[in-house]
């Protein structure tokens, strides 16, 4: 069984007890459940912004804790400073750290686009992200069948949100692809293995319609990479731990934008 495998089978588990505590009428009746969702592929694919999808995320199976001081509030008001054209908020606590309180936190100090990362398994966690403010999701390939998949992508359009297919080969992308997606996410960081190369992006590029905003994620530590990764097409980059190892996330995201 692999990493995946585990995560997903706790995750079941996890929303499965989640659905006994909070019903989904309980969660369409909070305030932020009516908040009209932003444009995270408008801001995403702006050329007037830096692209980059800033990432909150306190640890990983992969690399043990990565920041277990800094608090979301401030790190989200800093990135929004900083200039980054979105923002990703790990809500996985058992293998990541985070919880939905950490997106909560995030969405009341900022307001730039906001993705729940997490494993979504079941259409409950889809209502539960618009219900604390999500814009858009995370729909991971290797954890869905295409029928799931886009299901889960026409219940997010359905509440106004948007989508991120995340993808790791053509045989995936092939498969859950669909005009329900918005956004197309190359997952340079093998699942199985952990392994993290920028090359996986450069492959998929021109396989990837260009209805489609092309975000590249994962592996991502300096402007060479971001600079490389344009001209294939690329206009989003997701920037989790490059930022989150430093004592000051923020900064360190600020000195980044700064130098593209």
């Amino acid at each position: 069984m692999t990493i995946l495998d585990k995560i997903v089978a706790h995750k079941k588990i996890e929303v499965a007890a989640r659905k006994e505590i909070v019903s989904l009428a309980d969660l369409q009746a909070r305030p932020l459940f009516d908040k009209e969702p932003v444009s995270a592929k408008a801001w995403i694919a702006s050329p007037n912004k830096s692209g980059i999808i800033a990432e909150f995320k306190r640890q990983s199976p992969s690399k043990g804790l990565i920041n277990g001081t800094a608090k979301v509030s401030d790190v989200a008001e800093g990135y929004f400073k900083a200039g980054v054209s979105a923002m990703s908020v790990l809500t996985d606590q058992e293998f990541f750290g985070g919880t939905v309180d950490d997106l909560l936190a995030a969405r009341s100090v900022s307001p730039v686009p906001i993705i729940r990362k997490d494993f979504i398994v079941d259409e409950y966690q889809i209502v539960e992200a618009k219900s604390i403010g999500a814009d858009f999701i995370l729909l991971i390939a290797s954890c869905l069948t295409p029928e799931e998949s886009k299901k889960y992508a026409e219940v997010a359009r359905n509440l106004g949100m948007q989508i991120l297919l995340e993808v790791h080969n053509q045989e995936e992308l092939e498969a859950h692809v669909c005009d329900k997606m918005d956004l197309i996410g190359v997952n340079n960081r093998n699942l199985k293995t952990f392994e993290v190369s920028i090359e996986n992006s450069k492959i998929l590029a021109e396989l990837i319609p260009n209805e489609f905003v092309k975000v590249s994620e994962s592996g991502i530590s300096n402007i060479e990479n971001i600079k490389e990764l344009k001209k294939y097409g690329y206009k989003g980059f997701l920037i989790g731990e490059n930022f989150m190892k430093t004592n000051n996330p923020s900064k360190a995201a600020k000195e980044f934008i700064s130098q593209l």
